[in-house]
């Protein structure tokens, strides 16, 4: 007997299985939902027969991806941007369609449908290029600038294109009015919206912030979304386009980054089913038995990166920037398929030339990770100028070197970097810092700063910034995979040099030092420690007393701070939630298994137990021979999924 909940707890059980996967491959969760939905979707598995339910939630998902553009949307991002944006981002979108267009009417589709076809082939996927760049520490390069830059522009274009779909859907002799009066009510909805609307909305968050509930807020904003997103939808536009324009409001008041931050698990869960449901429309079939899938996937993402290249090369990028911008760019994104979907409904396109299309456009989104992962070995392979630009960079980075001995040698050049440099300057110790921030560097050495570019997690940069000749390493920003990467480095080319590492918290430290890093200083355990060495001067404690605490609790590495009790304004990322340090409280009732037992029976792995609190009297750092009694509790440290695992044991045996 098949109920309603059947098809959700599949959906469910099958999205979570392969994102699982996907997230161990480092791969994106995005493609996972893509494959989620092929398998089970009534062309392979057909575990699910009917995608209408799906489709609902899909489309609120397709909402909220929407609003989250709106609330990136920024003037003065597009202004620093523009050349790039409007210039090589709107010439690529233009070419990609006119291109789509004119092959499309030379094949017998219809123009409406060649437009429909060429708007989602334009389109590239933020949601992966984004993270692939972030990970790969590319989002501040002079290719990963360009990426963005292309992909925000876009974004943008997707909004005209939603306006534009269902009046292309008219019958031809009402095609032109149809279209005007779709513009007319956009421009009308739009004006009223964006110039009325803002000042509604700021003080209506001012409102509903002032009751201090955050349930309160949460439903707020679903309020928000969605009602706008309805508003456009009655005025013959799409909810899409509605929820765009209310990220666009709330963009502009000071409540931006917590509708963010609150709107996130909505949008992710519901963006999954969006791709769920996308996959389940493609049919296996069609990939297996028509071989122009094949062609047409080639053709498509050959043209789209010479297209990128030469425009990028047109607008004076060298030709490893134009080549790593156009292989990332040329798969497709997330916004093809929003722009399918509402072109599906719209009838603009038959199912037998829909088909080819959306399987095109997922097999280019599968490769994309790997066509990016292999994207430095092509650029070196296939760019005559790579090599010298890169013997360009290691030169400039050694002439600035040259004259430095026994230096420091600053990785990164943010906040941090900047203070500790000018500290040493004030020494006068000498410095070099390396960063990969193009603005930044301009700044600075417009200054007469000494601050190159590179990327420091690569041995011939750290070699050419007088590795050899330095006194010590600094890791000045809080990435521990870049820094591990860095101390690596170091290690192999000179082993014994000093390595100090910056990191946000203690959940790092014991690796860090276990890698080779010589000082490890925690941002928040730092703070903890000038908080607690100047309270304890203003209560009377000597000065010889507070500065001992401090040297203990450094060679002990925060060992007295490690871990902390959580509360629920404490929540983060689940992920970084499981693997943090923190401290739990467990009250040995009557009938638990630990009564009678000693610490080291228990068998408690991968917790510390710090504390032991039995009538009044706390005992810290307990002795392992000591028998637990009932009513004691018994003070955990550890991991999340530990410290559960250490309770149970405590309580249940």
């Amino acid at each position: 007997m098949q109920t309603a909940l059947q098809p959700v707890l599949v959906l469910l059980a099958a999205a979570v299985l392969v994102v699982v996967v996907f997230r161990s491959l480092k791969l994106p969760p995005l493609l996972g939902y893509l494959i989620v939905g092929v398998m089970i979707g009534p062309h392979a598995l057909g575990w699910i027969t009917t995608t209408d339910e799906v489709r609902d939630l899909a489309e609120i998902g397709v909402v909220f991806l929407m609003f989250s553009i709106g609330l990136e949307f920024s003037l003065s991002r597009l202004v620093t941007m523009r050349r790039i944006v409007f210039g090589l981002g709107g010439a690529q979108v233009m070419i990609t369609l006119l291109l789509v267009l004119g092959i499309a009417t030379g094949l017998g589709l219809s123009w409406q449908g060649g437009i429909v076809l060429g708007g989602a082939l334009a389109m590239s996927s933020t949601a992966i290029l984004a993270k692939l760049l972030a990970e790969r520490f590319e989002l501040n390069s002079p290719h990963g600038q360009q990426i963005i830059g292309v992909l925000l522009f876009q974004d943008i274009a997707v909004v005209p294109l939603l306006i534009l779909i269902p009046a292309l859907s008219a019958p031809p002799e009402n095609l032109l009015p149809t279209l005007g009066f779709a513009l007319v009510k956009a421009v009308v909805l739009l004006t009223v919206l964006l110039f009325v609307g803002q000042r509604l909305m700021r003080a209506w968050f001012h409102v509903v912030a002032r009751q201090k509930s955050s349930e309160l807020f949460v439903l707020n904003v679903l309020l928000v979304t969605l009602g706008v997103a309805y508003m456009t939808e009655l005025a013959g536009l799409s909810l899409a386009l509605g929820a765009f324009v209310a990220g666009v409001l709330i963009s502009e008041t000071e409540y931006r980054y917590q509708v963010e931050e609150d709107i996130k698990p909505f949008r992710d869960v519901l963006l999954g089913l969006f791709f769920v449901s996308i996959g389940m429309l493609l049919n296996v079939r069609v990939v297996i038995d028509n071989a122009w899938v094949s062609v047409l996937l080639v053709s498509l993402v050959l043209v789209k990166t010479a297209l990128i290249f030469c425009l990028s090369r047109l607008f004076g990028a060298p030709s490893g920037v134009a080549l790593r911008a156009g292989l990332a760019l040329g798969a497709c994104g997330e916004f093809g398929f929003v722009i399918l979907a509402h072109a599906a409904g719209s009838r603009l396109l038959a199912p037998e030339v829909l088909q080819p299309v959306l399987a095109v456009m997922v097999l280019s989104m599968l490769i994309a990770p790997f066509v990016i992962e292999r994207s430095e070995a092509i650029v070196r392979r296939w760019s005559a100028t790579e090599w010298t630009s890169r013997a360009m960079q290691l030169h400039n980075i050694a002439v600035q070197s040259m004259a430095a001995d026994a230096h420091v040698l600053v990785c990164g050049y943010g906040r941090s970097g900047q203070n500790l440099v000018r500290l040493l300057d004030q020494e006068g110790v000498p410095s070099i810092a390396l960063d990969n921030d193009p603005q930044r560097i301009r700044e600075a050495t417009a200054a007469g700063e000494r601050v190159v570019y590179g990327n420091a997690a690569r041995r011939e940069v750290l070699l050419a910034a007088g590795l050899m000749r330095a006194r010590v390493v600094i890791v000045t920003y809080t990435d521990t995979a870049s820094a591990l990467r860095i101390i690596a480095l170091v290690q192999e080319a000179r082993p014994g040099l000093p390595v100090v590492v910056r990191t946000l918290d203690d959940s790092d430290v014991e690796k860090l030092k276990n890698a080779g890093a010589t000082e490890v200083v925690a941002d928040l355990m730092e703070a903890s420690l000038m908080l607690a060495s100047s309270t304890m001067m203003l209560t009377g404690v000597p000065l010889n007393r507070v500065l001992r605490r401090i040297r203990e609790t450094r060679e002990h590495r925060y060992h007295l701070f490690r871990g902390f009790f959580r509360g629920i304004t404490d929540e983060s990322d689940i992920e970084d939630q499981a693997l943090q340090q923190r401290l739990h409280s467990v009250l040995v009732t009557t009938g638990a298994k630990a009564i009678g037992r000693q610490l080291l029976e228990l068998g408690l792995d991968g917790v510390e137990v710090t504390a032991v609190r039995r009538r009044h009297v706390r005992t810290t750092t307990p002795a392992p021979e000591m028998r637990i009694e009932e009513g004691d509790v018994v003070v955990l440290l550890g991991p999340e999924t530990a410290v559960a695992a250490a309770e149970m044991k405590l309580l249940q045996g």
